[in-house]
């Protein structure tokens, strides 16, 4: 496996800059890294095609998306289905008829119906609407998954789909326009501390939502699992089984940063899905994978790097 050409994309960004140093760090010497829109727009069919022509890869592992938290989400619904879905098709596509030996569809726990039973188990799915800011993402990345499902249906394409759920870690999004809820706070934390005594800091929602949270490497690992030892479209959850109030959440990141100011909750801003966690076994079953990273650890080495990196 390690001698074939992989080929990822998004791979300048935060979760694909640790698929990239896993796949080194296990001995793949043959990895073409498509680092961003710059590089090839793979919303456009014939830069897909081109690339293709150009690279034939043997396995592709999609990570390229547009992504961020609510407030973007809500702000550009057309923007993040068309860019979402116009990618992932596109690629899709240009894997089957070059007969790409794999293909690792990396999806997103916004595809579940808002109202979910926790945990969340891979048949549900399908059994509603996404919580309605981040729907139009959630959607794309479940049509491409049903995409890969009815490829392999139809043409026996040979793709993966995994379900991640909320990531954080080093090199993570701390654009306060586009960030996810961790990078968000610590940015947020930071900015608070910056005078003394402590400013107030404002926090989205109630605090009463759930989120689960897996670190980045850890993410990283199962999907180059999957990559090597998996052969089935049917979706994997990926995550740590494990839950904690956004109210909690913050809590945990103002003492880890030793921040003593007031934290203010703006109930006039959406909580979002109200809870999210998944079910993990079939990653432990088919996989063997199992997340390494508490939630503690893994947010005292991402609150490392953000300090170091903003010093």
């Amino acid at each position: 496996m390690q001698d074939r050409k992989v080929l990822v994309t998004g791979a300048g960004g935060f979760l694909g800059t640790s698929v990239l140093k896993e796949l080194l760090d296990k001995g793949y010497k043959n990895v073409i890294a498509i680092a961003n829109s710059k590089v090839t727009d793979l919303r456009r069919q014939t830069a897909v095609e081109s690339m293709m022509n150009d690279i034939k890869p043997d396995v592709i592992v999609h990570l390229a998306g547009r992504v961020g938290g609510i407030g973007i989400n809500k702000e550009n619904p057309g923007r993040f289905i068309y860019d979402n879905l116009l990618m992932g098709a596109n690629l899709i596509e240009e894997a089957r008829q070059q007969d790409c030996s794999k293909f690792v569809m990396v999806g997103t726990v916004c595809s579940y119906p808002k109202f979910t039973p926790v945990p969340f188990k891979e048949e549900d799915i399908w059994s509603g609407y996404p919580e309605e800011t981040n729907a139009p993402y959630g959607i794309a990345k479940k049509t491409l998954m049903q995409m890969i499902m009815s490829y392999k249906q139809q043409y026996n394409f040979n793709g993966v789909n995994l379900i991640p759920v909320n990531m954080y870690g080093p090199h993570d999004d701390f654009d306060p326009s586009s960030s996810h809820v961790i990078p968000a706070l610590i940015l947020k934390i930071h900015n608070a501390m910056k005078q003394a005594p402590h400013t107030d800091l404002s926090v989205w929602g109630t605090g009463s939502a759930s989120r689960e949270f897996l670190y980045v490497e850890d993410s990283a690992e199962a999907i180059v699992k999957a990559m090597e030892s998996h052969n089935d479209p049917e979706p994997i959850n990926i995550g740590t089984g494990s839950e904690i109030t956004i109210k909690n959440l913050v809590e945990t990141i103002s003492d880890l940063m030793g921040f003593d100011g007031k934290i203010v909750w703006d109930s006039s801003k959406p909580d979002g899905q109200p809870r999210r966690c998944l079910d993990t076994n079939r990653a432990e079953k088919r996989l063997g994978f199992k997340a390494k990273t508490s939630l503690k650890e893994g947010l005292k080495t991402t609150i490392e790097w953000f300090r170091s990196a903003n010093d």
